[in-house]
């Protein structure tokens, strides 16, 4: 049985209508460009969950943008969540000069954008009248994938040592109840390449021990990503690994960095093309979500018994 075949009552059987606005743009102070983003929610529906996704990079020059991962924000948004799509600095599409501040991955702005973003809250529902008083303040989430789930974990309460001074940062935001990480980076030390290390020193000292709120990690047990790691496809279970519970790991069989190719439909830098198992991530990452945001949802239960057992399993999950 493939995996697109797979049925299960872990979603809505009719995804709604979505109704999607960009560039929202925020003016913020000492950023050297506005912060543009997409905002895609269901036409209908009140006290609505917001959901943040962070961008990863890549080859490609607008999925590190807000016009990526359309296959995840178009289906959180018909499945009930208000999704929030920022452009990073780091986005090719910006063409900042190598010499701004924070470049080339402005690590700080990212998860600095995403606060941004949940202060003003009130100038985004004004942008997009559509969602004007329908937003759940409560019930905010944060995703990402690749460099965006190192985003996401700065917000899920991951810290790390300023490589510019050597302080310690931690950005978590406890208006962030949960988050997915997606091909998050791993630990840092002597899993780092060293030629890693050197063009991007912040990715050597990630501490997941204070990351607190409840996670899902999502790998793909044939990312090796060599190009960053020497420690193989493991080195993205770390942040569930090396992170205090509750955590649930989710590993895909045979799934690369794309993970079936979540960043965009048929786009040539997923080396793992696979629609079944982006419904599958798909299908998760909502189910998690619900059951985190929503106690009592059985959401995620569902979709661990349809996705994740039997011997057709896509995938294994562990929980802590």
């Amino acid at each position: 049985m493939s995996a697109s075949t797979h049925t299960t009552d872990a979603t809505p059987a009719s995804p709604a209508p979505v109704l999607s606005i960009a560039p929202v743009a925020l003016p913020v102070p000492g950023r050297p460009v506005d912060l543009e983003m997409r905002i895609s929610a269901p036409v209908t529906g009140d006290d609505l969950p917001v959901l943040l996704l962070s961008h990863g990079q890549g080859p490609s020059n607008h999925l590190s943008s807000l016009n990526g991962y359309a296959p995840l924000a178009h289906f959180w948004a018909a499945h009930g969540f208000v999704v929030i799509q920022p452009t990073h600095l780091s986005s090719r599409t910006l063409s900042l000069d190598p010499a701004t501040p924070g470049a080339p991955m402005f690590w700080r702005s990212r998860a600095e954008d995403m606060r941004h973003i949940i202060d003003r809250l009130d100038e985004i529902e004004a942008a997009a009248p559509h969602l004007r008083g329908r937003l759940d303040r409560d019930k905010i989430a944060v995703a990402g994938h690749s460099m965006g789930g190192h985003t996401a974990g700065l917000l899920l309460g991951a810290t790390l040592t300023d490589p510019d001074d050597g302080a310690e940062v931690s950005l978590a935001d406890p208006r962030v109840k949960a988050g997915v990480l997606l091909a998050a980076p791993g630990r840092g030390g002597d899993a780092i390449n060293e030629s890693v290390a050197e063009m991007f020193p912040f990715l050597t000292t990630p501490d997941f021990s204070r990351m607190a709120a409840p996670t899902l990690v999502v790998a793909g047990d044939k990312d090796d990503s060599t190009h960053l790691t020497n420690r193989g496809p493991e080195w993205h279970t770390d942040p569930y690994v090396l992170a205090p519970g509750p955590k649930s790991l989710v590993t895909l069989f045979d799934a690369g960095h794309g993970l079936g190719g979540v960043s965009g439909y048929d786009v040539a830098e997923t080396t793992d093309e696979d629609p079944g198992r982006v419904s599958a991530v798909q299908r998760l990452t909502w189910a998690y979500l619900r059951a985190q945001l929503f106690p009592g949802d059985g959401a995620w239960q569902s979709a661990c018994d349809a996705l994740l057992t039997g011997p057709d399993a896509l995938g294994r999950v562990e929980s802590k």
